[in-house]
């Protein structure tokens, strides 16, 4: 269950990928920078992004869950998507499953591809068989989610509606507890999933879309459709993001050893820039997350608490992406107090910094020695991706290949006899083990890049 829930994780990545252009097109169209017909039709084509989240999700999942991506299962979904929704609101016209409706269809895509791709039919049904069968066995199961949904799925939303008055209720508190559990969930790769439930779930927002009264879910869609109240949810980011981990990476070069701190600090400057600037934080995370535990808790308790302070503070601060300095600045005309976001991030950037000196200065990690070379420059490309293979046990050892924003994600059939130290010799952060047949590798954005070239030598 834990390595399903990691793929879901894994998978919702490629549908969240499509909402920064969704979102800087509504930001275009809001008429301060264009007017006329130009916003209209900007903000036209960010609201239909914005309007199909579950149609998106459903694609989305099921490509990133089949085994090698195929664009069967994308299909897959696309349909299961749009008959489980006619089914269910044919039924009751005021059911309003959200994003879930594409989160169900596109697990159940995905796994059906995986199951029947390769099924093999009679002769005379010979057509249908193989990769044709999982449209059709996936439109079966969503008239079969459609009803259930359409009778029983009222008893599910009556307890999401319970839950978000319940969490939105608590105020800064839950916004501290949803933030603390974000950063503790990330050494799991779960933390995609709790996102999906505060940006695309939570809470409701009525808007006139054409005449029409249209409904967004969640604090980014929220934020995105005007919601003045909406933001909470993110804009504690901007100062963990933008200042805190800096900070942190400061405090990490000054206690590092003399003689490591050439290596440290190129290192170091390189993920703290970047999260500052895009929001991705995972290449600096994963340098102390299992070296100095401790200090990844007090990341998480602060990064809990930053979010609190900006809803104290009544910043309202979204994004599409990641809350990195390109964000904060296309979407500072939207976002309420954000000039808040500064002095309040100057403060937890010393608070940062001075926890965590004095925490590393009780701990002493090694989180840099002689015997690691973070860099693999001087290989060609080949020579790299062999050596991952070689690391990986052999192309006889992997069975799928994968990647997110920052993770290489590897299903092996045996993962025992890896030895995690060779990866970070190659370039990564850091190394998860979730079970005994699955790898995750933190290469930061190259992830993709090298999955691809994986794949591509283990075709050759």
């Amino acid at each position: 269950m834990f390595s399903f829930l990691q793929k879901i994780g894994k998978a919702l990545m490629t549908p969240i990928a499509v909402l920064p252009v969704a979102a800087l097109l509504l930001r275009l169209g809001f008429g301060d920078i264009f007017d006329g017909t130009a916003a209209t039709i900007m903000k036209t084509a960010g609201e239909s992004i914005f309007g199909n989240l579950d149609l998106l999700f459903g694609i989305g999942i099921a490509y990133g869950l089949a085994k090698n991506n195929d664009g069967t299962a994308a299909l897959s979904g696309a349909v299961g998507v749009l008959v489980a929704k006619a089914v269910y609101l044919g039924i009751d016209a005021n059911l309003k499953m959200g994003v879930f409706v594409g989160i169900i269809m596109g697990v159940i895509a995905g796994l059906l591809y995986n199951r029947f791709h390769e099924i093999k039919l009679p002769e005379f049904l010979g057509f249908f068989g193989g990769k044709r069968f999982v449209p059709i066995v996936t439109t079966i199961s969503a008239i079969i989610v459609g009803v259930l949904a359409g009778y029983f799925w009222h008893f599910a939303q009556e307890g999401i509606d319970v839950f978000s008055h319940t969490i939105i209720g608590l105020g800064w508190v839950g916004t501290f507890i949803y933030g603390t559990l974000n950063r503790l969930l990330i050494p799991l790769g779960l933390h995609h999933i709790l996102n999906s439930v505060f940006w695309f779930q939570l809470g409701d927002y009525t808007y006139i879309k054409d005449g029409v009264a249209t409904v967004a879910n969640g604090d980014l869609h929220r934020f995105f459709a005007g919601d003045k109240s909406a933001g909470f949810y993110m804009s504690g980011f901007y100062v963990v993001m933008m200042f805190g981990l800096p900070a942190m990476a400061l405090a990490i070069y000054l206690r590092t050893p003399q003689e490591y701190r050439k290596r440290a600090g190129a290192i170091l400057a390189g993920v703290a820039f970047t999260s500052f600037l895009t929001g991705i934080t995972e290449p600096l995370e994963f340098l102390f997350i299992f070296t100095a535990p401790a200090l990844f808790v007090l990341h998480a308790l602060l990064t809990g608490l930053a979010l609190a302070s900006a809803q104290l503070l009544n910043i309202h601060a979204g994004f599409g992406f990641s809350a990195g300095l390109i964000d904060y600045v296309i979407n500072y005309k939207l976002d309420q107090n954000p000039f808040l976001i500064l002095p309040l991030g100057l403060s937890f950037a010393l608070i940062y910094f001075v926890l965590s000196y004095v925490l590393l200065g009780y701990l002493k990690p090694q989180l840099f020695s002689d015997n690691i070379s973070y860099d693999n420059k001087d290989k060609d490309d080949n020579s790299n991706v062999l050596s991952f293979i070689e690391a990986l046990g052999g192309a006889d050892n992997i069975i799928e290949t994968s990647a997110c924003i920052t993770r290489l994600r590897m299903t092996l059939k045996d993962n025992t006899h890896i030895d995690s130290a060779v990866f970070t010799t190659l370039g990564a952060s850091g190394v998860i083990k979730p079970d005994d047949k699955s790898i995750q590798i933190v290469l930061g954005t190259k992830a993709e890049k090298i999955a691809g070239e994986i794949r591509d030598q283990l075709n050759r």
